[in-house]
């Protein structure tokens, strides 16, 4: 097998597990906010912070000082305070958000829509006219969200409004992620730069929030979903998936986490018993088709 075979098998591997683990951070989070009083306003800093806080320890025993280094670059600094911001903290907030008015098969399905953003930014950017693939695949984007939000009927919202504007910022959200740390991972350690991130992140959203004015139902199911969402669903998934990038590139990486939003609607069904009308499925295969497109 030759090195690039290896690498590409590699790189697909890690996407394949960041998808997986991130659709699985999505129903737990539905069940806390369903069973154990939990919020948005309350997990997402708490997770943030955690989990950037646990990777920065890592990182300055092996590392030492060079875990500091991209605070020197005052550029580079605040583009990771712009990334950690509105990369992480809005891409993370605004996807629980969504799960929490609505679920997280949903909330995992409108997000793929930050592929079909990314294109259009693209075009604005490079003034340029879009490729046939690219028009297709933000026409089939729209008639899936459009299929999704009303069953095909304009007159009736199946979506609640606010769970639509939020699922909608949750795409924007990934946009802002994919983009914003490009410029960084070329000079720095893509886990560092997620490490800083969502310690920022963390940090902004905790004085915007306050999460210590909420609380949740503690016992060992809640812990134990708490955890699953900072070590598996935070660390792990962001790791593997930045990791992923690095090895084979987005387009392919985005290919392979196409399992996040099968995966999370799966364990919607099977776990939290949320029930989707064939008419859900269809608008998911088109947002989901997208991916594909845009690969060809």
């Amino acid at each position: 097998m030759t090195k690039q075979r290896k690498t590409f098998l590699l790189g697909g591997l890690l996407a394949f597990l960041g998808g997986l683990f991130w659709g699985g951070s999505g129903v737990f989070g539905q069940y806390l906010f369903a069973y154990k009083e939990v919020t948005s306003m309350f997990l997402i800093p708490i997770r943030l912070l955690l989990g950037g806080a646990i990777m920065l320890v890592f990182f300055f025993i092996k590392d030492g000082r060079k875990t500091m280094e991209i605070w020197k670059n005052k550029k580079d600094a605040w583009l990771l305070v712009a990334y950690g911001v509105f990369g992480l903290g809005m891409c993370q907030f605004t996807y629980f958000q969504t799960i929490e008015w609505s679920n997280a098969g949903t909330a995992c399905v409108i997000q793929y829509l930050g592929p079909s953003i990314i294109v259009v930014w693209t075009c604005l950017s490079m003034r340029r006219k879009p490729k046939l693939t690219e028009v297709i695949a933000v026409l089939c984007a729209t008639v899936g969200i459009y299929i999704i939000a009303t069953h095909g009927n304009p007159q009736n919202l199946v979506l609640s409004p606010k769970a639509l504007i939020m699922g909608l910022l949750s795409a924007v959200a990934v946009a802002m992620y994919t983009l914003l740390p490009v410029k960084l991972l070329k000079k720095y350690s893509a886990p560092i730069i997620l490490a800083w991130g969502m310690l920022v992140g963390g940090i902004v959203l905790s004085l915007i929030f306050r999460p210590w004015n909420y609380g949740m139902i503690i016992d060992m199911p809640s812990i134990g979903s708490l955890t699953y969402l900072i070590i598996i669903g935070t660390i792990g998934s962001f790791t593997l998936y930045t990791q992923s990038v690095k090895l084979i590139g987005g387009v392919k990486a985005s290919l392979f986490s196409c399992i996040e939003p099968v995966s999370a609607t799966v364990l919607a069904v099977l776990f939290m018993g949320t029930a989707f009308a064939p008419l859900d499925i269809v608008g998911f295969i088109f947002v989901l088709s997208t991916i594909f497109i845009s690969a060809i």
